[in-house]
């Protein structure tokens, strides 16, 4: 005879072994499995920007031969030409310019058209260049509050290092057409990450170099 515990303990049975058998909706697919379902976001506005010279610096970031060149990234080489547009605007507005070196280069590595000139200093560390540098203290010094960063790769020295402007307190400006990376992907991955990143979005401003005005 069933007696009703014995009754109770067979429902309370079954219904742990619908519930094993049963495949969790959450756990069914992770983001891997959905790369090709995805919806690619809108892309990040893009806004003009006027530079205040007395409080802004320029970063130029891994310039030289070992991380800026046709065999490894040729989008670096073809976005010197506006790259140099803007380095030229910011030495003619006095704006204070500083570079970076990635991959164990040297100033000598620096593409010509862009390689700095009297005293413009020089640092060199990995993605971040706050990271073991006095970069953080030239620009405490010269009371810089904002700093434009272009350079590669994007999603290296760019990401890394206009993340850390930002969360020292910084207000970045990224012209997109400054930056570059192996692929247009880590490109476009970059710029909605500074646009959309917690705190850092809230610092940053996406333009082109034609938008930067001194």
């Amino acid at each position: 005879m069933l007696t009703r515990s014995r009754f109770g303990l067979l429902v309370a049975a079954t219904a742990a072994m619908t519930f094993t058998m049963s495949p969790s909706p959450a756990h069914a697919k992770n983001n891997v499995d959905e790369w090709s379902s995805v919806q690619v976001p809108p892309p990040p506005a893009l806004k003009p920007v006027t530079i205040d010279v007395a409080t802004t610096a320029l970063l130029m970031l891994d310039f030289n031969q070992q991380t800026c060149n046709l065999q490894r990234r040729p989008r670096c080489i073809a976005s010197i030409p506006k790259v140099k547009e803007l380095l030229a605007k910011a030495r003619a507005a006095g704006v204070p310019v500083m570079y970076s070196l990635g991959g164990g280069g040297t100033v000598a590595d620096i593409a010509a058209d862009l390689a700095p000139v009297k005293d413009e200093p020089v640092v060199s560390s990995g993605v971040d260049k706050f990271r073991g540098t006095d970069l953080e203290q030239r620009l405490k010094d010269r009371g810089t509050k904002t700093v434009i960063v272009v350079g590669a790769a994007a999603n290296g020295a760019v990401l890394y290092t206009a993340s850390g402007a930002a969360m020292r307190g910084m207000k970045v400006i990224v012209p997109v057409d400054g930056v570059s990376a192996d692929n247009a992907y880590a490109e476009q991955y970059t710029a909605w990450h500074l646009a959309n990143a917690p705190l850092v979005g809230a610092a940053v401003t996406l333009t082109t170099i034609d938008d930067v005005k001194f």
